[in-house]
């Protein structure tokens, strides 16, 4: 797919509009300015890829908000070298920003379709993504602990297994709450295993769901 000149000046123009609302993290916009959002799109949708507006990917799921991908990232303070762990890989935009950035990404999807699909593209990518097939509120214990967590979908609770797999002093950033609309939460884990927790607004997200199979 091509990554023409007009589109790397959509881009330009989506980095303005992102830094306008208010995002400041450098690493954050650099990411987001050198990433070609379109290849992770349907055709369909190449029109639309620089609008500041999410986009369904198939399977229920969406692509995220550049806002709010960019809002996320920014709240996770990732530094070169983390290990993040993502809730929720969907199309791997989100993925792909933080490896981006620096980060050691492992990122876990329920949805079988999607995932084997988004893991077949991002082997076209020069990203190196470590991607697992299942229940995201169980994490991935084999390679925590994490200095990063990041959830991508709408959580009623937080789950007990991903601060389990947190470092102390790590965070966790996740939109909590069972309606429609859900508070963006920063969660810092203390030394001794209390936690912190940060409000940062509303926002809206398909919901976190338990492994149903596989679908």
């Amino acid at each position: 797919m091509e990554d023409s000149y007009r589109h790397r000046g959509l881009r330009k123009k989506l980095v303005e509009s992102i830094r306008e609302k208010g995002i400041v993290d450098k690493a954050v916009l650099a990411a987001i300015e050198k990433i070609p959002r379109h290849f992770f799109l349907d055709s369909s949708f190449l029109e639309f890829a620089y609008q500041d507006k999410p986009f369904p990917i198939g399977s229920g799921q969406t692509i995220s908000q550049p806002f709010t991908v960019a809002f996320q990232s920014e709240l996770l303070a990732v530094k070169r070298g983390m290990k993040v762990l993502e809730i929720g890989t969907g199309s791997g935009y989100q993925a792909c920003v933080l490896a981006e950035m620096g980060a050691k990404v492992f990122s876990i999807e329920r949805q079988r379709k999607l995932f084997i699909r988004t893991k077949q593209f991002l082997q076209t990518l020069p990203y190196k993504v470590n991607l697992f097939l299942g229940d995201g509120n169980e994490g991935v214990a084999a390679y925590a602990p994490y200095d990063r967590i990041l959830i991508t979908a709408a959580a009623p609770e937080i789950p007990e297994k991903l601060l389990e797999q947190l470092k102390p002093g790590g965070m966790i950033v996740i939109p909590h709450g069972a309606d429609d609309i859900q508070q963006m939460l920063r969660i810092i884990k203390n030394d001794d295993g209390s936690t912190t927790t940060e409000e940062h607004g509303a926002f809206r997200f398909v919901p976190l769901l338990p492994d149903l199979g596989n679908d």
